[in-house]
C-alpha cells in the first residue's frame, strides 16, 4: 500500500507542477512537515494565515462543481457567491466527492492540475499578492503571484468572502 500512496503524492505534485509550467506560471514549491491546522502551516511557512489560499472545491445542485479561492483568515460569503453564480444552493461536497471531482485529497486541493477544470472564483482581497497554497500533495505548499494565478486559470475575480 505504501507505494500506492507514494505514487498519489507523486501523481498529484506531478499534475500540479506541469499544469503550472503549461500556463507559464511561475511557483515556489516548498516541503514542510504537516500542521494539523492553517494556522499551524502558517507559522511554518512563516507567513500569515490570509497568505495561505484555500481551495475550495464548491458542488452545484446540478452535479458540477468550481473552485473558491479564499484567504485563509476568511470564509466563502455563501449569499455573495450563489449571486455571483446566479444559482440558489451551493454546498461543500464531502472529502470522497472532492477527491472524485478534482484527483486530490483535502488539503491539497487545488485548480492547477485538478482532473477536470473546473471554473474558478478568487476572492478579490487576495489581489497584488504573492500567496502559498496547495501544490496537490500533502506536506507541499506552493508560493504564487495571485494576480498571475487568476490570470492563468481565467478566474473570477470578486468579493465572495467575509471575515471568520
Amino acid at each position: 500500500m505504501g507505494n500506492d500512496v507514494n505514487e498519489a503524492v507523486t501523481d498529484g505534485a506531478e499534475r500540479f507542477l506541469s499544469d503550472a509550467a503549461a500556463r507559464g506560471l511561475d511557483v515556489d514549491v516548498v516541503e514542510r512537515p504537516a500542521a494539523r491546522s492553517l494556522e499551524e502551516a502558517a507559522g511554518i511557512l512563516g507567513i500569515s494565515p490570509a497568505d495561505i489560499v484555500k481551495s475550495l472545491v464548491v458542488k452545484h445542485r446540478d452535479g458540477s462543481f468550481l473552485f473558491a479561492l479564499i484567504p485563509g483568515d476568511r470564509q466563502i460569503s455563501w449569499p455573495k457567491l450563489r449571486a455571483l453564480v446566479g444559482v440558489n444552493k451551493l454546498s461543500l461536497p464531502h472529502a470522497d466527492v472532492a477527491l472524485a471531482a478534482t484527483g486530490y485529497e483535502r488539503g491539497t486541493i487545488t485548480p492547477l492540475g485538478s482532473t477536470t477544470p473546473w471554473p474558478v472564483y478568487a476572492d478579490a482581497t487576495i489581489t497584488g499578492r504573492r500567496i502559498s497554497m496547495g501544490a496537490g500533495a500533502h506536506g507541499r505548499s506552493a508560493f504564487v503571484d495571485a494576480d498571475a494565478l487568476t490570470a492563468a486559470l481565467g478566474a473570477v475575480v470578486a468579493d465572495i468572502s467575509e471575515p471568520n
